[in-house]
């Protein structure tokens, strides 16, 4: 017969031996768990190694890996001739018996909370997983253009530096950062702004960005007027807010601002969230006249004016437009950006730029969500803009953006002919397919997953009168792009075929 203790280590362990995490790091993790709880006592002995292998059916050495782990952990003394001892380490933590729970249900944590709490609907994910060999999104960088070599080597010397250490221990310093200066000046020459660091604010993403702008600005009830069709992931923070959203038209010139003339009142809309430079997801440019209606219009009717300019970098045709925040007087504007997007995310940025008053308020948020910050990052980044490299690699990158667009067009005119409609972009990452003739894109997702290619919810668009897909091309070189076209046009004939059949 086994031992007691042994009994007790076959219901108690567990392991998998098909995941990534060594079988023996399984065992010892649940025999100091087991120490912790109190159902293994101190001074008691473990089972040998032949007896535990035969116990649990595994290889003696794995048990021999087992104990040396728990040895060099400080959970047990091996004594040769002797046995293998339990102890408790210095400094570790206090143990806790699981009363409540059977023996053998230790290691499975609960998977509901044992109080009320209030669920967010409007924060539900909206995260697809697919096996398909080809994917489109929204318009993402390709992170393959990323300088991998460059960035190892800066990263590199950023570590390195004897100041990074004393910027982490030292409390805020009333003076600005080198990366707040850079930042800010990039800014003046890249969008006609004259601002200073203490009209910016630096954040992890432009989500994030958007987030503390709408705590501060919205309050529960209060009316955000958006597009009709818009951006999902702005419209998701402002429900969390407490927003009322409200839809206006948008056409080729962006916007319809005169339609917040007519049907709203003075005081009745707390802030117009619009992206001026391509409307999400048509990709329409809001036009000068109109840029500068909705500039007077929010002076008059006392509403804020949230600018996401999420692409501004990739221009291919002309100059860009400047933002309508580098000529508001008023300080209506609140202008959201980002830096990096021709780099690896985790040295990407977002940033606000607004009046002081509310950067001050926003920096208290930033103080709650991210304290720490990322000084590494910023060391890079300021060095990257004061060395001109960020510029030289975005206009490195525009023009294999703009090969790609142009790629892309090329073969939806060959492959789709007059069945599609879009026009070509300016800038930016993605383009607006819509379809003349209806059908279900719910129907062309299932079909398009059985030619390789995942089309996720978030970029398709259906009512009543639209039947568009935003298609995202940065992140697919040119074969691959011809390779989508190809799943995506079988995928079409199949579901448009069957719809005229019905």
């Amino acid at each position: 017969m086994n031992s007691p203790v042994s009994n007790l280590l076959k219901q108690l362990i567990h392991f998998d031996k098909n995941i990534s995490q060594p079988v023996y790091i399984q065992i010892a993790q649940q025999i100091i768990n087991a120490i912790q709880r109190g159902y293994l006592s101190v001074g008691g002995t473990l089972p040998g190694t032949r007896v535990l292998s035969q116990v649990l059916k595994i290889h003696r050495n794995t048990v021999v890996a087992v104990y040396d782990e728990l040895a060099s952990q400080g959970w047990v003394e091996i004594i040769p001739n002797k046995g293998t001892f339990i102890l408790v380490p210095e400094q570790t933590t206090a143990s806790i018996k699981a009363t409540a729970h059977a023996i053998d249900q230790v290691y499975e944590y609960s998977k509901t909370t044992g109080f009320p709490f209030q669920p967010s609907f409007n924060l539900a994910s909206t995260m697809q997983t697919n096996n398909a060999k080809y994917s489109l999104n929204d318009g993402n960088p390709d992170l393959r253009l990323h300088p991998v070599h460059e960035f190892s080597r800066w990263y590199s010397a950023a570590m390195k530096r004897k100041s990074l250490i004393s910027k982490w221990n030292t409390a805020n310093s009333p003076s600005y950062s080198k990366f707040e200066t850079e930042l800010c000046n990039y800014l003046n020459v890249t969008r006609g702004f004259h601002i200073k660091p203490n009209n910016l604010i630096s954040t992890r993403s432009t989500e994030m960005s958007l987030y503390i702008v709408s705590q501060l600005l919205v309050k529960p009830n209060d009316v955000v007027v958006v597009g009709h069709l818009s951006n999902y992931a702005a419209n998701m923070i402002f429900q969390q807010a407490g927003a009322a959203i409200k839809t206006i038209p948008v056409d080729k010139n962006g916007l319809d601002v005169d339609y917040i003339r007519t049907h709203f009142i003075k005081g009745s809309i707390r802030c117009v969230y619009v992206c001026a430079h391509r409307h999400y997801p048509t990709t329409a440019t809001l036009s000068a006249e109109r840029r500068l209606k909705l500039l007077e219009l929010a002076k008059t009717y006392q509403f804020a004016i949230i600018e996401d300019d999420y692409d501004y970098d990739f221009q291919y045709n002309g100059s860009a437009m400047l933002p309508m925040a580098s000529a508001d007087a008023n300080g209506v504007v609140v202008y959201l950006g980002k830096l990096g997007q021709s780099l690896f995310p985790s040295f990407q940025t977002g940033f606000v730029v607004a009046p002081e008053s509310l950067i001050s308020e926003a920096k208290n948020y930033l103080q709650l969500l991210d304290k720490q910050g990322d000084l590494i990052q910023e060391q890079i980044l300021a060095e990257l803009i004061h060395e001109g490299e960020i510029y030289r690699l975005i206009k490195k990158n525009i023009l294999v953006y703009k090969q790609r667009r142009d790629c892309l067009c090329q073969h939806l005119t060959t492959y789709f002919k007059d069945r599609i409609t879009w026009e070509k972009p300016s800038g930016g990452l993605a383009i607006w397919l819509e379809f003349k003739h209806k059908i279900s894109l719910i129907k062309l997702t299932e079909e398009a997953k059985l030619h390789d290619l995942f089309i996720p919810k978030t970029i398709l668009y259906q009512d009543r009168d639209t039947c568009a897909i935003r298609f995202g091309f940065g992140q697919l070189n040119e074969d691959e792009i011809e390779s989508v076209i190809k799943s995506l046009k079988k995928a079409y004939d199949i579901v448009s075929l069957g719809s005229v059949k019905g």
